[in-house]
Parts: structure tokens; sequence; C-alpha cells
């Protein structure tokens, strides 16, 4: 049985406000959730799951985390269409070390607004085995559940910082900065890289014309037909299988 405060404070943590000031978010689904609790880095506040995902979890009902509650509960909890199984609010992930740039391969992401590009990008950046995720301020916060949930657990392998990206760039100047434009050098005749920091600008206006100022290389994904761009999602991934 849930409570309506607990009902109201769900729901609370689909704003950015709450997130911040109870340092927890929420994730949903069977898949996201597991991947979740595996992870060294995470930690549960609480579960609440439908009876069926208890009874296939073993010791899950002795989870003193755990409410069970039913599927009209999960609903007004939930912030998926169709909710699934189970929902954990979380604590935000800690991460200890330094990011570090020197000697690695780093995401660094121009105001990218849209939370399924966001979770997309930080997914794909697990994929190719990019440890860390430069953001500017006014990106797609980590933390919004359709991130949370288009990440498919990435974001507790794939650390996002935000930051003045135009100052960190100053500062690692030493490192070749390869800047996504329309018009650039072709990626399909690059060469892998082993380190380097890849900007990725804004859906529609893409990167920033002081950041574009500071790039070492302006790389182009080649076109054949008359779109005029790429979706910022599916662009980092063509980058990503050609320089990494």
């Amino acid at each position: 049985m849930i409570t309506k405060n607990q009902v109201k404070y769900i729901q609370s943590l689909g704003q950015k406000k709450s997130r911040d000031e109870e340092n927890c978010f929420i994730a949903e689904g069977p898949k996201l959730v597991n991947e979740l609790l595996t992870a060294s880095n995470c930690r549960v506040v609480q579960l609440y799951a439908l009876k069926e995902w208890i009874d296939d979890h073993g010791n899950a009902k002795d989870h003193p985390e755990i409410i069970e509650v039913s599927v009209g509960e999960l609903e007004k909890i939930s912030q998926l269409t169709t909710p699934n199984q189970v929902l954990a609010v979380m604590e935000k992930i800690e991460w200890k070390n330094d990011p570090g740039i020197k000697g690695t391969i780093s995401l660094v992401l121009d105001t990218i607004q849209d939370p399924g590009n966001m979770g997309t990008i930080i997914r794909l950046a697990d994929w190719f085995g990019v440890k860390t995720i430069f953001c500017s301020t006014n990106c797609a916060d980590v933390y919004n559940p359709k991130v949370v949930q288009s990440s498919m657990g990435s974001i507790s392998r794939v650390r996002v910082e935000y930051t003045d990206i135009l100052s960190l760039l100053k500062e690692n100047k030493e490192v070749r900065i390869y800047t996504a434009v329309l018009n650039g050098r072709d990626i399909t005749q690059m060469e892998k890289i082993n380190e380097g920091i890849i900007v990725i600008g804004n859906e529609s206006k893409g990167v920033n014309e002081e950041i574009l100022n500071l790039a070492s290389v302006q790389i182009t994904i080649p076109g054949k037909g008359k779109a005029e761009s790429l979706n910022a999602g599916v662009a980092t991934g063509i980058i990503l299988s050609h320089l990494v």
C-alpha cells in the first residue's frame, strides 16, 4: 500500500528542482532497475513493485526498502505511458575519482536539450567505452526520467559532468578537439584516435561559435541525400563508430 504523501513525493521527482533538493531520481522497468540495483555506485532509497516482480526476484520480499503496489498505484507514480512492474527511487550517483581528459576520449555536449538524445548519447558512450561526458549547464538533466530511461542503465557507468565547457576546453588545449560541423573533414577518411575531446552541438543550432574557434579539427559525416542535418544522438553514434 502506498500513501498519498509517497505518491506526491515520487511525482515531484519528475521535476529537476525536487531531484536536486532530495538528491534522488527515479528509474522504472525491470531491466533498468535491475541494472541500477547491481551497480556498485548506486543506492536504492525505495522500491515500489507489483507482486509479479517481487515473486520473480527471490529475496525481494525481504528487501527492507520494497513496497508492494497494485497496478493502479503504480500508474499514479509512474512517468511512463505504460507503467512496467517496478519503480525505484535512487540516490544520485556519486563518482569518486576526478574525470580525466588526458590519455582518453571524452565527449563534450553543447546545449543538447532533448532528453531522448541525451540518454541515447550516454548509452552510446557506454557502448564505445567513453567514460566521461562533459555537458554545458543548459543541457538536459541526466536525471530527467526520460534521460534515465533511454540510457538503459548506462548512467551508472558513464560519468556526466555539468560545467563551463568553454573554460574546460581552454584549460585542455593540449588535447585535440574534434568538433562536429556540417562542412568539415570527412570522418570516414580519418584514422582512429586514442585521445581527444569530441564536441557535439545543439540539435538545431550546432556548436557555439566560441567553442568552434577552439577546434583542432572540424569533422563531418558525409551525406548523399538532401537532409539538412542528423539527429544529435545518431550523429554521435556514427562519429564514435569511425573515430573510436
